[in-house]
């Protein structure tokens, strides 16, 4: 059979054609990411080895597969992997039919013909109950229930049998009350008996030290009040500045708030004297009017009348300037039309003249446009290669410049670098692609000085560790040390290593108390690092202060508070074990003051050769335009040449000159045409005015009387006018005085705000003087108070002593009443457990009486009651778990009986397979079914996340692309109101800030743009989320 492939024991026998079998017909059996090639060379290597040896311990072949499943070569992979998941998939086919069967079996017992109506679910409940293992139906349960209930009454019979003759215990319990009782008088009349000795020792006591002890509580009672007082005086004053503080604020604000009145209303009569001045001007302007008004109504009246040009005049007077503009015209029409003849017959001659020499100008003009037409083509190609001209020369000034600079730079540092050679710090790479940031460098190049006279303080305050190397971890320093090949001997600071100790802010106050704020300072605070540096740092500069002379360090230095070691400016050293360092120092000066030197030095040479860096980079990127450009200006200034002599040599010409000729003779004809048309115009309108003035001699009358009821009109309107800008003009200026008022009154407030705020400062400055008088005495009344407590402190440790002895009983009286407790306690509860048992022995006896009634076989089975390998063991067969099962399977046949046949649980056992093969395979489809579900919700969120892509993609594309089409106007995709991309999008279009309801208010050639804009942005997204449309409806 093929089957026996899968047999471990017949491994060397079976053949290869039983796995072909197998996968021919059933490839589901071929693990994912295997083939049947693969399977083949396994199997040929399973036959090769000896498998039966392992697995001769396992009696299930699927066991045994899975052994072999996890069996590796010297290499650590899996050697039969797929082999075995093929062989276990194999042991899963069933090979024969009879487990169907019975199960059609079992249902055919089951709905007879007497119970033909029987229905799928009660059929199905039948089956599910009859494969249920340990069910109160089934009859091939360990125990009956008539066993059980066996066991559980010989249990209860037991317990109450051993309750009833525990009660022989009781008088034990007893004796030990009385001996208790006896031993806690003992302990009663001890414990009086210290009591008195502890009164008379306590009394001794108090004649010898008590009176002392308080006069020195009562002395630092007194300081205590003293304290308080000083500290309240203290609170009060700055209680008060608060005060004056707060007021100076609200002053302040105050002040501030009238000052941006005031720049408000300074404005405002700026802009009022402006507004006046407008107002003013057209006041004057409106005078004049009106003065003009009434000198034309006096004219007229007098008989005068206007001419065009305003001019009061008579009409007689106006008609003989009239016929002389018109002789005046008649004659400059005459000698224009002379001139024009004249120069239209020089033109027509010098025409003829010119066509002779035309051939060889129009050549020489034409080669002129050539050259003029190269020369723009060359000006634009220079123009757009970008090159501004001189821009080489300038830079190749600044490199030799810098180099020069970087030149003595470099001498300068190397001459420093042979004076200091202890300060280079060299070393070669421990390994390949090392990154030299971790090594950070000596400390005395790390720091920054901030005072120069501090350089030499510094200097002794660091020692020997301010050549230390400070590196970033212990590995790095101990890479450097190995493979570094460092010229000399170092010491390595490892920063996530270094522990240092820096000193305490508190001891830090105490020191400034002491000799003054600005005589002392930690050396730490004297110099400027980096961040990541501060361990380090601190190891090196932590533990020292700097103090101006050698008085205050020695102050510091040795003061109990602090003790701490201290450098002066001149490098003077003293520490708290007692030395002293000073004395003369070496002539060469700080090497902190000339590291100083080194690292300006350093810093200037690095700028500098950036700086050159750059401007060689801009050469070389500029080179080669550079090049391109001088050829094209060589050539363009060739052309500018030519073109020069050639238009020099047009000029020069007899046909250029007669050019020039004709060209102004042209001008002059033009110039004669216009004199010639404006005489005539000038005579026309004369003649014209003759005609009106000469009508207007015939109805004098008529007319001076309409000319003088318009003057008497112009002169109302004028008044009313001038009368309306001076009332204007005077509003703006009682305007004017009432913001000028606001603003002195603003000036006078800012004014006594300055003086109250100077007042105040003189109070804030007077309450913090006092307050820091009262302070020092604060701090002298706390000293007070110390001392006192520190005698009160010594007083009472002489009466401690004097309390041994009192102490000693009292932890002994202590003792002896925690044993009284105790004994209460412990009478108390076997008074307790005497009454539990002389119920309980009650109850014991009656129940045992009343099982020995109900069961007669007690008394026969009650000797084995307990004993091991019978039925009554009870530590084999729990008597709890028995009469629980007993409740649990009584309630359940209880609950059965009402609706089970119990005569059908026979057929239960055989369809217990068919149940279980059914849930196995209920299994597998939910699991299908979940990774089927898991794979659409996958595939949808990433739907819609590319949905939301592309349309953020086209919605920025679509916005851009109209705004550049129609500039001032917006669009966008948008959802619905309410709805979300994924269910749809519609075209929105604004112009300015607002957005158009529907794009039928567009006008169509928008509406095309929009179009337009959309199909241009889909096409931009690659690929292309959507299918482009012959027609797009935007209505919709």
């Amino acid at each position: 059979m093929n089957a026996e492939v899968a047999d471990t024991d017949k491994q060397s026998i079976v053949k290869q054609s039983s796995i072909d079998f197998f996968v021919e017909r059933f490839p589901c059996l071929i693990p994912e990411g295997s083939s049947k090639d693969v399977i083949l060379e396994q199997f040929v290597l399973y036959q090769s080895q000896d498998i039966a040896s392992l697995v001769e311990d396992c009696k299930r072949i699927d066991e045994k597969w899975v052994i072999i499943g996890q069996l590796r070569n010297e290499g650590g992979s899996l050697m039969f992997q797929f082999l075995a998941e093929f062989m276990l998939g194999i042991l899963c086919i069933p090979h024969s039919s009879a487990h169907c069967e019975r199960v059609f079996s079992v249902v055919r017992k089951n709905r007879t013909d007497q119970r033909a109506t029987l229905g799928d679910k009660t059929l199905e409940a039948l089956l599910v109950i009859k494969s249920r293992p340990g069910h109160p139906c089934d009859m091939n349960r360990k125990h009956s229930n008539a066993t059980l209930d066996q066991l559980k009454s010989s249990y209860y019979y037991s317990i109450n049998e051993r309750k009833k003759k525990s009660a022989d215990d009781l008088l034990e319990m007893q004796e030990s009350i009385e001996n208790t009782k006896v031993k806690m008088v003992e302990m009663n009349d001890k414990i009086k008996e210290i009591g008195q000795v502890l009164t008379q020792l306590e009394k001794k006591r108090d004649e010898e030290s008590g009176s002392v002890l308080q006069k020195l509580e009562h002395n630092l009672s007194e300081k205590q009040k003293v304290e308080a007082l000083a500290q309240s005086a203290v609170d009060n004053k700055k209680e008060g500045l608060k005060a004056e503080q707060k007021k100076r604020k609200d002053l302040v604000k105050q002040s501030d708030n009238d000052k941006k009145t005031l720049q408000f209303k300074q404005k405002e009569i700026d802009k009022v004297a402006k507004d006046l001045e407008k107002l003013q001007a057209q006041s004057n302007e409106d005078q004049e009017a009106y003065t003009a008004a009434q000198n034309r109504f006096q004219a007229v009246s007098a008989g005068l009348s206007s001419n065009t040009d305003g001019e009061d005049a008579t009409l007689n007077d106006q008609l003989l300037t009239a016929k002389n503009d018109i002789s005046k015209a008649q004659t400059e029409t005459k000698q224009a039309q002379m001139r024009l003849k004249h120069a239209r017959d020089e033109v027509k001659k010098k025409q003829a003249e010119v066509k002779k020499t035309e051939q060889g100008y129009k050549k020489d003009t034409t080669a002129y446009d050539a050259i003029k037409k190269n020369m723009q083509n060359l000006e634009n190609e220079m123009k757009k290669l970008g090159f501004e001209e001189g821009i080489d020369e300038k830079l190749a000034g600044e490199r030799r410049t810098l180099s020069q600079e970087v030149h003595r730079l470099k001498e300068q540092l190397d001459t420093l670098e042979a004076r200091f050679p202890h300060l280079q710090f060299d070393y070669k790479d421990p390994e390949k692609n090392f990154d030299r940031r971790k090594v950070h460098g000596l400390v005395c190049k790390l720091i920054k000085v901030k005072d120069v006279k501090t350089a030499t303080a510094l200097e002794v305050a660091a020692g020997g560790k301010l050549y230390n190397v400070v590196v970033d971890t212990e590995v790095t320093g101990k890479k450097l040390l190995q493979k570094g090949e460092l010229r000399r001997r170092y010491t390595i600071i490892p920063l996530n290593k270094i522990s240092a100790r820096c000193i305490d802010q508190g001891v830090v106050r105490k020191a400034e108390d002491l000799v003054g704020k600005g005589n002392v300072h930690t050396a730490l605070s004297l110099i400027g690092f980096e961040k990541d540096l501060q361990a380090a740092m601190e190891f090196v500069f932590g533990s020292a202060f700097i103090c101006n002379d050698m008085n205050t360090a020695k102050k510091v230095t040795f003061d109990e508070r602090i003790m701490k070691k201290s450098v002066t400016l001149e490098g003077d050293s003293f520490d708290p074990a007692g030395t002293l360092t000073g004395g003369a120092r070496a002539q060469t000066g700080s090497i902190l003051q000339k590291l100083q030197q080194f690292q300006e030095t350093e810093t200037l040479l690095r700028e500098k050769s950036e700086k050159l860096q750059h401007i060689e980079n801009q050469l070389a990127s500029i080179k080669k335009t550079a090049d391109r450009y001088t050829t094209i200006k060589q050539q363009y200034d060739l052309k500018v040449n030519e073109s020069e002599l050639l238009k020099a040599r047009l000029e020069q010409s007899s046909h250029h000159q007669q050019l020039e000729e004709i060209n102004s003779l042209q001008a002059s004809i033009v110039e004669q045409e216009e004199i010639t048309k404006n005489a005539e115009e000038v005579q026309k309108k004369a003649s014209q005015k003759v005609k009106d003035l000469e009508d207007k001699i015939k109805n004098a009358k008529a007319i001076r009387e309409k000319e003088l009821k318009e003057a008497e009109t112009n002169v109302g309107k004028s008044k009313k006018k001038m009368e309306e800008s001076s009332k204007k003009m005077k509003e703006k200026y009682q305007e004017t005085d009432s913001i000028k008022l606001e603003v002195e009154e603003l000036e006078k407030d800012i004014k006594n705000y300055e003086e109250q705020l100077k007042t105040v400062d003189e109070t804030i400055k007077q309450f913090e003087e006092q307050i820091d008088d009262l302070v020092s005495k604060m701090k002298e009344t706390k000293d007070d108070v110390k001392e006192a407590q520190s005698e009160v402190t010594k007083q009472k440790e002489l009466l401690k002593a004097c309390n041994k002895d009192i102490n000693k009983k009292v932890d002994e009286q202590k003792h002896l009443t925690k044993e009284l407790h105790t004994s209460e306690l412990k009478i108390q509860e076997m008074e307790h457990k005497i009454a539990k048992y002389q119920t309980d022995s009650k109850t014991a006896a009656k129940q045992v009486d009343s099982l020995l009634q109900n069961y007669d076989w007690i008394a026969d089975e009650k000797k084995y009651f307990g004993q091991q390998n019978t039925a009554y063991d009870f530590k084999a067969n729990d008597p709890k778990e028995a009469e629980r099962r007993i409740q649990k399977l009584t309630d359940t046949k209880e609950k059965l009986s009402k609706s089970v046949n119990m005569r059908a649980m026979n057929m239960l056992g055989k369809a217990e397979e068919q149940y279980a093969d059914l849930m196995k395979k209920r299994k597998i489809v939910l699991n299908d079914k979940a990774k089927i579900a898991a794979v659409i919700a996958e595939l949808d969120q990433k739907k819609n996340e590319a949905l939301k892509k592309a349309w953020e993609q086209v919605n920025k594309d679509f916005s851009s692309i109209f705004s550049t089409l129609l500039p001032g106007a917006r669009a966008k995709l948008s959802p619905p109101e309410g709805q979300s991309v994924l269910d749809g999008l519609e075209v929105k279009v604004g112009f300015g800030d607002v957005w158009k309801e529907s794009l039928s208010e567009l006008s169509g050639g928008q509406r095309s743009l929009i179009a337009l804009s959309l199909i241009l942005a889909m096409l931009l997204f690659k690929p292309a989320p959507l299918y482009i449309l012959s027609i797009l409806f935007l209505d919709h």
